[in-house]
């Protein structure tokens, strides 16, 4: 298997080079050159297989060739052995036709446990055969940092730098970053907004002197890696729930960078039977506003009790506009738009690509107090209680449900992280306190390390460069 660029300047790389580089040599995202392909039957088989087992199914054709199946699938293994429940990502039914599926059993209780655990464990794989160091710069809107910390902290082989927008992250998701004291791990509060932290991280990808010779990576889910280990929940889902070539299935998914999502789009091109992908987002609504109006333009980012999808331009949202270009056999046209929306930050697709991309995908936006309402009206319908996320991925699932594109199916909203993370948002809708799992009950007592630093790409170089 190779990856290509979306932007068709950069030379193809194996799966091990593109885990390692992260961002492409032209500016591009990686995608595989082709995507495998399961027929009815061997999702039938899925049925009877654990979580392991499923990753290990459906991620094995993008690794093929380099790195064993009896490795690999340790590597799986340790990945998932810190979670929490014993199903990896449960199921619950919220009404008839509702249900979540939790992904926030993980050690940081949000669903970039299920990739940056196993892109933690990697990386040590990768680099210990390749006796090579690494400085990992990652930019996080709140549960990204976290995970990425836990799941790289005892890797050897890299140092860590993630940065978060100063005081626009949740306490909860602050303290997970800033108490971890391990050497190799260091924390960038950055005065400025999670755009800003990302589009820096990116300009350091394409200027890295400052490393002085070492290879910077991403964890990110700009990294392939990320992605691939997100289409697995889909699939574990879908086969828990009986979903088959005559039974469909519809994915509410509360987004910000459209990785998330993009991974269930990837695993209905593989062959799972999804109806709809709907996009469900906060008042940072670009992506809801391309699907509806063909409108995806640059805003400044507004702070909402929903930190996590406080974005407003999503990384991966590139990877499937190249995809729709490219089923259009117009793959070219996509570096120029993209570098016409770096430019006057804007953009609008050929309207058959828009048509194209709405068959498969469906948007809602919703305000802090809609969300605080549908938090409330949750709990006192259901007992079941809702971060900020999981309930604007509910609120949506809700709509959508309402609307001429449902025919009936199984509709299931990602839960993307703990109620515990956002105390306060939950206290004011429900009056219940959530309360954090026993394993972290020290959080609020520990110390904390992070460096302040103004929104100046050189002033991070430096503080980078004299770390490593």
């Amino acid at each position: 298997m190779k990856y290509i660029s979306t932007r068709g300047k950069a030379p193809a790389l194996s799966f091990e080079d593109v885990v390692l580089q992260g961002l492409a040599s032209d500016g591009g995202l990686y995608v595989p050159e082709f995507l495998p392909k399961f027929d009815s039957a061997k999702i039938a088989q899925m049925r009877n297989m654990t979580y392991e087992e499923i990753f290990f199914e459906v991620t094995e054709h993008f690794v093929v060739g380099e790195i064993d199946s009896e490795t690999y699938k340790k590597i799986i293994a340790k990945s998932y052995k810190n979670f929490s429940h014993s199903a990896i990502a449960p199921l619950k039914q919220l009404s008839q036709n509702e249900f979540l599926l939790e992904l926030f059993h993980g050690p940081t209780l949000a669903f970039k446990d299920f990739a940056l655990q196993f892109l933690g464990n990697l990386f040590d794989y990768l680099l210990t055969k390749r006796g090579e160091k690494i400085v990992i710069i990652g930019a996080t809107s709140g549960d990204t940092g976290s995970a990425a910390i836990q799941g790289c902290k005892a890797c050897e082989n890299a140092t860590i730098f993630i940065l978060h927008p100063h005081n626009r992250v949740s306490e909860v998701q602050r303290k997970q970053m800033t108490t971890i004291l391990a050497d190799n791990v260091f924390n960038i509060a950055l005065e400025g907004n999670f755009d800003d932290c990302q589009a820096m991280v990116k300009k350091m990808f394409g200027d890295q002197k400052f490393l002085n010779g070492k290879r910077m990576v991403a964890v990110n889910s700009i990294n392939f890696a990320r992605i691939m280990a997100q289409i697995v929940y889909y699939f574990y889902a879908a086969s828990r729930l009986g979903v088959n070539e005559k039974t469909p299935i519809s994915f509410s998914v509360p987004t910000g960078n459209f990785g998330d999502i993009y991974a269930g789009y990837l695993a209905k091109k593989m062959g799972l039977n999804i109806a709809k992908l709907i996009v469900a987002t906060n008042s940072n609504d670009i992506l809801h506003r391309f699907m509806q109006d063909n409108d995806y333009s640059r805003a400044d980012a507004k702070d909402t009790i929903s930190p996590s999808m406080n974005i407003q331009v999503s990384s991966n949202f590139e990877r499937l506009l190249f995809d729709a270009y490219k089923e259009a056999k117009s793959e070219e046209k996509l570096a120029e738009l993209m570098k016409e929306f770096e430019r006057i930050g804007s953009l609008k697709v050929d309207a058959e690509v828009l048509k194209k991309i709405k068959v498969d995908f469906d948007s809602y936006a919703f305000s802090d107090a809609e969300t605080l309402a549908k938090i409330g009206e949750i709990f006192h319908k259901t007992g079941e209680v809702l971060d900020p996320h999981s309930a604007i991925g509910v609120a949506a699932s809700n709509e959508f449900i309402k609307n001429k594109f449902y025919n009936g199916e199984l509709v299931v909203t990602l839960a993307t992280a703990h109620p515990a993370k956002f105390p306060e948002s939950v206290i004011e809708a429900t009056g219940k306190n959530p309360e954090l799992p026993s394993f972290m009950s020290d959080l609020f007592s520990t110390t904390e390390r992070m460096e302040i630093i103004i929104n100046n790409v050189d002033s991070v170089k430096k503080f980078i460069s004299e770390k490593i």
